[in-house]
């Protein structure tokens, strides 16, 4: 597993996860339904929305296989399907300075990426994290594994 710890503005509440040369445009990716359940999707770009526009500590794991299921653990979680049609990965804010964002080496594929919510349930005191997994496998329709709003 490779493991990237960051912290990122979520200027406009989100930050994203694309393939660096992906042209996906994520600013009309926000209908209703996308803000309720935190996730957007565009080609070659996933967008994570956040509870606070502040900067936020992010985990990003490549790993070889799906990871365990530890959803019990996180206030929403999500699953989405990421093409990344050459790699690296950018990891960055929506108003970050795209060339000096961070890069994750990754091989050319389809992925699924798991986004795990911590600190969005509105609870006072909890700390809001995130952490995107993303392994190999077909694609799917993006799902809400588990809800804030449950």
């Amino acid at each position: 597993m490779q493991r990237n710890d960051l912290e990122l503005f979520a200027d406009y509440n989100q930050f994203y996860v694309q393939d660096e040369p992906a042209s996906g445009d994520l600013s009309s990716a926000w209908p209703e339904e996308a803000v309720s359940r935190l996730l957007a999707i565009a080609p070659g770009v996933v967008g994570v929305g956040t509870a606070s526009n502040i900067d936020v500590p992010v985990t990003v794991e490549i790993h070889e296989a799906a990871p365990q299921d530890d959803s019990a653990a996180f206030d929403q979680v999500n699953e989405c399907t990421l093409i990344v049609a050459h790699g690296p990965l950018v990891i960055a804010g929506c108003t970050d300075y795209f060339p000096a964002a961070t890069r994750i080496p990754a091989k050319p594929g389809t992925y699924r990426v798991r986004v795990s919510y911590l600190g969005v349930s509105g609870v006072p005191g909890s700390e809001e994290r995130y952490r995107l997994q993303l392994w190999p496998a077909p694609a799917i329709e993006t799902t809400v594994v588990k809800s804030h709003a449950a």
